[in-house]
């Protein structure tokens, strides 16, 4: 299929073939709920700790003698239920990741380019290039292309000027072309590619589908 192609100032350059292999795959809503919900727990850093009674710091020696004062027997005051004891069934670190297979990844990133294909939500720009490394040049450009809130911007950042000039805009997402996944996809309010983003993402999917 072919999408058309703008400039920074929103206005038509000609065209681009995109291939239906990775534009135009239906979206399976279960498919996408499983791979965007690993994604999501691989994020978690799963360091969550707390001491048990072997852990905390404190006396060895038993509280009070084992019989005669009337009081239930204790023999540690690092016992779960004195102050400053140890905690019972308290979180350790662990991990939460969920392992997919590659050709899943890539399978959920065709759906989410293809869903914001279909909405409209997708634009391929000719480059971005910039005169002067400008943030308020940069949110002109989202603001000419109704880019939304959160927007998603995938380049190779060949232009410096435009690397730095994205970094402080609110709400946006610039990530190099080999790091996109089908959360940040699904995640933005419209995807904005350059042709050169298109030409690696082509080139990297081919690859490792091989």
């Amino acid at each position: 299929m072919e999408t058309k192609v703008l400039d920074i100032k929103g206005k038509e350059k000609g065209t681009c073939a995109l291939p239906d292999s990775l534009f135009a795959v239906k979206a399976n809503p279960t498919f996408l709920h499983e791979v965007i919900t690993a994604f999501l727990a691989n994020q978690r850093s799963g360091t969550a700790d707390t001491k048990t009674r072997s852990e905390v710091s404190g006396t060895g020696k038993k509280p009070w003698k084992q019989k005669g004062t009337g009081r239930a027997r204790q023999g540690s005051l690092r016992a779960v239920q004195f102050r400053h004891g140890g905690i019972a069934f308290g979180p350790t670190p662990h991990s939460y990741r969920q392992d997919l297979p590659a050709a899943k990844r890539r399978t959920a990133l065709a759906m989410a380019l293809s869903t914001k294909l279909a909405e409209g939500n997708l634009v391929v720009l000719d480059s971005l290039t910039f005169k002067e490394p400008k943030t308020k040049a940069f949110a002109e450009v989202l603001e000419t292309l109704s880019a939304g809130r959160k927007p998603l911007v995938l380049d190779n950042f060949a232009d410096a000027n435009a690397a730095l000039a994205c970094r402080n805009v609110e709400g946006l997402t610039h990530i190099p072309t080999q790091d996109i996944n089908a959360y940040v996809v699904l995640n933005s309010t419209k995807v904005i590619l350059t042709q050169a983003a298109v030409e690696k993402l082509c080139e990297t999917f081919a690859k490792e589908g091989k």
